[in-house]
């Protein structure tokens, strides 16, 4: 009998790999955006009550557009002047220091960014002005705080996966019943060029409606259901191996691709088509995250709570019990595949609104992360075993290991090598789990999680 929940060893993992990573990415913090301008502005009218005219500077990307704009809103709201603001380069805030000096424009103080703080322009401000007081620097209190753990980086870790762990449904379900499909990268491409193919060139281009953008999108994903239930089709009457059925897919699918592409990104599409991959419209969960779970949940009850899962685990379990009990078999293929190649679809509309592009190159090597995340969350590769609950969790630590690995600043053939090594570790362990001599009892369809 087992003494813990199944599970509870992937959790485990979970756990200690964000430790790890807590640790290792251990690093002085700055508030960032809209929170860190409001925390510079309270810290300069803290430390400086009677300083009055302000300079705002900070870098020019989008978090520290954030910044400047909350920072000058709160200064103006307290009563300050804020004589310019910049939002760029070392070189842009020399230049203003000097154009101030030009007009004879003084100032009391510098509000800026952690960053820009050390830039010498602002170090140097009083020369600049040709003043001989030095000018105080006020920046947003800093703070040490793992960088793994920031909020924005979780969330990003979730946007990312959220591909992977839709195609990992799918490749969980074909898994589960004694087979493998190599295709879903592929068709990731595929439903990414047909969606903004037929967006560009009937539905407006960048003038599409978001009727006309759904219709593309469920158009592109009834086209990869078609190529999905092709394969189970001919492996179920023609009793030809997965394995080689679905490489013959991938690669035929792929050509079809950049023709119709015609190898070029097609990105004629509306700026609207990146709410599904980047928005965030539910208390600030990406959209792409909440369609994920809602995948998950759904395809979870159809697995555990239906005739369907049923038929599904005896098939994998043992075939040819599955046919003396009177399951079709036959047609539970095709519609297993066919699920797959649907999710897949569903997994390029996602990422072509990630990217608001479609092209032919997209999905390279997904099928290997794919079987990675379906393999390490406990599926067995030889059928009949395996949950979705585990899937979303081996999705997760592969997420972790990835970020992890750039936060770390580690290149991407190392992370070739890293995702190489856990599909043999996770092979492995598969096998170790299927041998007689580990197993104590019996396993149970569908209850096998851990690792």
């Amino acid at each position: 009998m087992r003494r813990f929940p199944p599970g509870t060893e992937l959790i485990v993992a979970l756990l200690v790999l964000a430790l790890t990573l807590s640790i290792l990415t251990w690093r002085e913090q700055s508030p960032e955006g809209a929170s860190g301008g409001n925390e510079a502005a309270r810290s300069l009218v803290a430390r400086y009550p009677k300083a009055q005219r302000i300079l705002v500077v900070a870098r020019g990307t989008e978090s520290d557009r954030a910044f400047t704009a909350a920072c000058e809103k709160q200064l103006v709201e307290s009563g300050l002047e804020v004589v310019a603001k910049v939002e760029g380069t070392p070189i842009d805030v020399g230049n203003m220091l000097r154009e101030l000096k030009k007009e004879k424009k003084s100032i009391d103080a510098i509000v800026c960014h952690r960053v820009a703080s050390a830039w010498v322009p602002v170090s140097q401000a009083n020369e600049l002005l040709g003043v001989d007081q030095p000018i105080p620097v006020v920046s947003a209190t800093s703070y040490y705080w793992p960088a793994f753990l920031k909020s924005e980086n979780l969330i990003n870790i979730t946007s990312q996966i959220a591909v992977i762990s839709i195609l990992a449904v799918g490749m969980t379900l074909v898994i589960i019943s004694g087979g493998i499909d190599l295709s879903v990268g592929s068709l990731v491409a595929l439903s990414a060029v047909v969606m903004t193919r037929l967006i560009r060139d009937y539905a407006g281009a960048e003038q599409a409606s978001t009727i006309g953008m759904v219709v593309c999108g469920l158009t592109a994903i009834l086209v990869c259901a078609a190529v999905g239930a092709a394969s189970g089709t001919i492996i179920a009457l023609l009793k030809m191996p997965p394995f080689i059925v679905t490489l013959a897919t991938m690669l035929i699918v792929g050509g079809l691709s950049f023709l119709i592409s015609e190898s070029k990104s097609i990105n004629q599409v509306p700026p609207s088509l990146g709410w599904l991959g980047n928005g965030a419209t539910l208390l600030g969960i990406p959209n792409c995250v909440v369609l994920m779970g809602v995948v998950f949940g759904v395809c979870e009850l159809l697995l555990q709570r239906s005739v369907f899962g049923r038929h599904l685990y005896a098939l994998g379990g043992n075939p040819r019990a599955a046919v003396l009990c009177g399951i079709r078999t036959e047609r539970l293929l095709v519609v297993i595949y066919a699920l797959c190649g649907a999710l897949a679809g569903l997994g390029g509309v996602v990422y072509a609104s990630q990217l608001r592009s479609g092209a032919a190159t997209y999905g390279q090597d997904y099928e290997l992360q794919t079987i990675a995340a379906v393999v390490v969350g406990g599926t067995s590769l030889s059928g009949g075993e395996g949950t979705l609950r585990g899937t979303l969790i081996g999705s997760l630590i592969l997420g972790v290991i990835a970020n992890g690995m750039n936060l770390l600043g580690l290149n991407t053939e190392t992370q070739r090598i890293m995702l190489g090594l856990v599909i043999l570790a996770a092979v492995g362990l598969d096998r170790l789990r299927s041998s007689r001599w580990l197993k104590r009892s019996p396993a149970s369809p569908g209850n096998s999680l851990g690792v």
